[in-house]
């Protein structure tokens, strides 16, 4: 097996900003990597997330890890790959420190990261179901419907 990265620079004058693309036959912890290593280097200054994993202990989150944001009753969970998380703010207000090219509003309650969806399941009737890497499962509102489909189709 090969550890090697196959690396092609494309230079075209279309491009701004520089846009990076990653083919691959899985999702695994190399990609991951590569993609921890892009964000560290392009210098993107969005800030780890302070959350509760209980009363006493304040863990710092990197926005990498978190999987999903959501309200429960009047509190907001952040759910990673390893546990659930209190967050001492409104989601609107967490929304506002997510990088919003990795995070997309599904509801009015919930916030998902799109690096850690597996897939999109837009149902007949109009709705979408959305799988994580995980095996979690969530759903779109109907409101949020039109702009998914459109940000998919981009």
């Amino acid at each position: 097996m090969r550890n090697m990265v196959d690396i092609d620079v494309v230079l075209d004058e279309k491009y701004v900003e520089p846009k990076v693309t990653i083919q691959t036959k899985e999702k695994n912890e190399q990609v991951e990597n590569i993609i921890y290593a892009i964000e560290n280097a392009s210098g993107n200054d969005f800030p780890a997330i302070p959350a509760h994993s209980d009363e006493e202990r304040i863990e710092i989150l990197s926005q990498r890890d978190i999987v999903r944001a959501y309200t429960q009753g009047r509190k907001v969970i952040v759910q990673t790959e390893t546990g659930k998380y209190t967050v001492r703010r409104t989601l609107s207000g967490l929304e506002e420190d997510l990088n919003p090219k990795r995070f997309l509003r599904i509801s009015q309650s919930e916030i998902v990261n799109l690096n850690k969806v597996k897939c999109f399941d837009i149902n007949i009737v109009g709705t979408i179901g959305i799988e994580f890497d995980n095996g979690g499962k969530s759903w779109a509102s109907r409101s949020r419907v039109k702009a998914i489909k459109a940000l998919l189709s981009e």
